[in-house]
């Protein structure tokens, strides 16, 4: 078995949905990527953009008020803090590096970007990831404690002298820490003028798998579209060649067939037109042959006639019987010619008609003769084709059967592939290296010159034409058991 269709239409299908499958999944590769890349570099770029903001609002803030003015930066997924050292060790360089170089020293400055460093580094939700904002987020709750000193003390004493001993200043953890467990933390230092460092983290988004149900759902449904379009379009385009195919197969059964409609694309009516032109110069060629072959009989039965009437005058018997032999074998071939020739261009009718009792009415002919003949079969087989030639081809059959084999054993069975008929006899058979030629016009297996058991040679042929005219086939076959059987196929279509 093969995965590959067998016909046109299958195949150009087939095709089609390969390059759906691979246009899409190319596309979707690409897509990604630059989606991913997209938003990456919107995140830098944001981050970029709110660092360069931090310092512009601190070159316009006391010293004394700086540590709020950065902690009041900080929110969701970003935080700032001011310190003596960097959170930076060295810059790492890179794609991140050069965008932040370019988005800073863009609004700052092309000078202020030296005084960047950048570094990336994977978070996945451990203790460690999580004190990093919480390192930053206590530096400013510190720095807000101090700057709230007196307010603080008042509190202490309300509260009984303990003023802020015995307190943690612990941040709440930012829920945006836990709702990205898997994002990419950016570390940025950024030296300020007066020797201290801004030091900022933030998370880039994590960017969701395009691979979800919606888009298989969704390709699903354009590729149930695609393959319906696709199968109309193909079968209506290989249709032409259908229908050639049908009208060559009946060609070879009926010379008389109409004419195929000379309609459609260009390329289909040319091609069209040419079959039908075809069709007419068979039919008029074996038309003028089965005409040569009548003027040629009507021609030689006249000078036969005459033979006949002058060997009637001839004084010695023998001779006159030998003329009067050889007359009459000259008056068979040339009948036997004539009927082959017209039976090629026969125009008779198809009908419905019972298989199984013209084969059987056949057998009860040549039994009423005194021949050794014995229908074994089912006893009714519908069919379509011409009576007058079946019957022919069935009772050539029988005949040589009988001829050759002294008796005949017809059956006929109903398969799957249509109806099968077999003739057996209990002759001698044929040399395997004969069973072939026999078929051909005028060929005799019989090699004696007597016409009484070797006939004209055109019975077999006759039997062929009329079995191949129906679509069918008839082979022979030398029985283990001795003698030849001839069987005949023909198609139910």
């Amino acid at each position: 078995m093969t995965i590959i269709p067998r016909t046109l239409a299958g195949r150009t299908i087939a095709v089609l949905l390969a390059g759906l499958v691979v246009s899409n999944l190319v596309g979707l590769v690409i897509f990604t990527g630059e989606r991913d890349t997209a938003l990456s570099r919107a995140a830098y770029q944001s981050a970029g953009e709110r660092i360069a903001a931090v310092v512009q609002s601190l070159k316009r803030t006391p010293s004394a008020a700086r540590m709020g003015a950065v902690c009041s930066q900080s929110g969701p997924r970003f935080a700032v803090s001011l310190a003596s050292q960097p959170a930076v060790a060295s810059d790492e360089g890179g794609n991140r590096s050069r965008l932040m170089r370019s988005v800073i020293g863009g609004i700052l400055g092309n000078s202020a970007s030296e005084h960047l460093r950048v570094a990336g580094e994977g978070f996945d939700g451990d203790t460690s990831s999580r004190q990093i904002f919480t390192d930053v987020m206590q530096q400013c709750m510190g720095s807000m404690m101090q700057n709230m000193g007196p307010m603080m003390q008042n509190m202490g004493g309300m509260m009984g002298g303990q003023g802020m001993r015995g307190m943690t200043m612990m941040a709440p953890m930012d829920p945006a820490i836990t709702a990205w467990p898997q994002s990419e933390i950016l570390r940025i230092s950024y030296r300020i003028n007066d020797g201290l460092w801004l030091n900022a983290i933030t998370f880039a988004p994590q960017v969701g798998s395009i691979w979800r149900s919606r888009y298989f759902v969704a390709f699903f449904v354009m590729a149930v579209v695609v393959t319906a379009l696709s199968v109309w379009a193909v079968r209506r385009s290989t249709a032409p060649l259908a229908l050639f195919a049908w009208a060559t197969d009946r060609l070879g059964q009926d010379m008389n067939a109409p004419d195929l409609p000379e309609d459609g694309p260009r390329e289909v009516h040319l091609a069209a037109r040419s079959f039908n032109e075809m069709k007419r110069r068979l039919r008029s060629l074996i038309n003028d042959r089965t005409q040569m072959l009548a003027a040629i009989s009507h021609d030689l039965r006249t000078p036969i006639t005459r033979l006949r009437l002058r060997a009637e005058f001839v004084d010695d018997d023998e001779q006159r019987a030998k003329m009067l032999s050889d007359l009459e074998q000259m008056e068979a071939m040339i009948a036997a010619t004539l009927s082959f020739a017209r039976e090629d261009s026969s125009d008779e009718p198809r009908k419905t008609l019972d298989l199984a009792a013209l084969v059987q009415s056949v057998c009860d002919d040549a039994t009423d003769t005194g021949c050794n003949v014995v229908y074994d079969g089912v006893t009714r087989a519908s069919y379509n084709g011409k009576p007058m030639a079946l019957k022919r081809a069935f009772t050539n059959l029988v005949d040589n059967a009988v001829k050759y084999g002294e008796s005949a054993r017809v059956v006929l069975e109903e398969a799957r592939e249509g109806i099968v008929v077999t003739v057996d006899d209990n002759g001698p058979g044929v040399p395997d290296s004969e069973i072939e030629r026999i078929f051909k016009p005028f060929y005799r297996a019989e090699t004696s010159r007597n016409r009484e058991t070797g006939g004209t040679g055109l019975g077999l042929a006759v039997v062929r034409s009329i079995i191949r005219g129906h679509g069918g086939e008839v082979t022979l076959a030398n029985r283990a058991e001795g003698g030849l059987r001839a069987t005949v196929t023909l198609p139910r279509a």
